[in-house]
């Protein structure tokens, strides 16, 4: 055998990728959410039930384990464009579309989980809320949770999407909502982009002008919270923007 013949069939073996159908039943991803259900996949098989079918040079397991390397894991997905998924070998618009629409699924369900949870106790009660909807997003976005006399949850408004300039937030539009659902408290939160929730001081002259505003309504503002996606600050626990 030559040598090239030699390297081209190291390659291929390298390079193999066995079909799904050919893994013995025990490791398909399928067969095994049938017997020991979803929690016991990992995201990569999952994804791949999602997906059906890899390529001629990669199965679906394998195609969903590189997706998840190159854009970060779940959340990099839910990050990700359309058009962005689209690009990668293997994809294209019928699976970009399983994607976002089972991603879209898992967030609606985890909003309408939360809705029925009702009471805020902590400010870790509200982030636990928004932390995975919120966390991940390009965009600074700004949203008010509205309580009642006991702090029951009565709606989660978003208020804004932007840049947090003082000069741009309304803050009339900051309490809209709350006078409208006739709330006795609420919790601003929004998220930083950056990784970092440190708040900038626009985010304490914001929290100022949001606690004075609710003075003057009778609406009492309980908290500000910065979120990101592996972590949080509470405004009032650091005691910045509110007197």
């Amino acid at each position: 055998m030559s040598r090239i013949t030699e390297r081209l069939k190291d390659d291929a073996t390298v390079s193999y990728s066995p079909m799904i159908r050919d893994l013995p039943s025990g490791e398909r991803p399928r067969e095994r959410l049938r017997e020991r259900g979803p929690g016991s996949l990992s995201n990569a098989e999952l994804l791949a039930i999602l997906l059906r079918v890899g390529t001629t040079s990669e199965n679906v397991v394998r195609l969903s384990e590189r997706l998840l390397a190159k854009f970060g894991g779940l959340s990099g997905l839910a990050r990700a464009s359309f058009t962005e998924l689209c690009a990668q070998h293997g994809v294209g618009v019928a699976k970009a579309s399983q994607i976002k629409a089972a991603l879209e699924v898992a967030s609606r369900l985890l909003a309408e989980q939360l809705k029925e949870r009702k009471v805020v106790r902590s400010p870790l009660d509200v982030v636990n809320f928004l932390k995975l909807e919120m966390g991940s997003l390009e965009q600074e976005h700004l949203r008010v949770v509205l309580l009642d006399t006991k702090n029951q949850v009565l709606g989660m408004p978003e208020i804004y999407k932007g840049s947090l300039n003082t000069s741009l937030v309304r803050i009339g539009e900051v309490f809209r909502e709350a006078v409208r659902f006739n709330s006795a408290a609420l919790v601003v939160v929004h998220n930083h982009p950056s990784g970092d929730p440190t708040p900038s001081p626009e985010d304490i002259k914001l929290t100022e002008m949001i606690v004075e505003a609710g003075r003057l309504l009778d609406i009492e503002v309980l908290d500000h919270l910065v979120i990101v996606q592996h972590d949080f600050v509470s405004l009032r626990e650091r005691g910045i923007g509110f007197k």
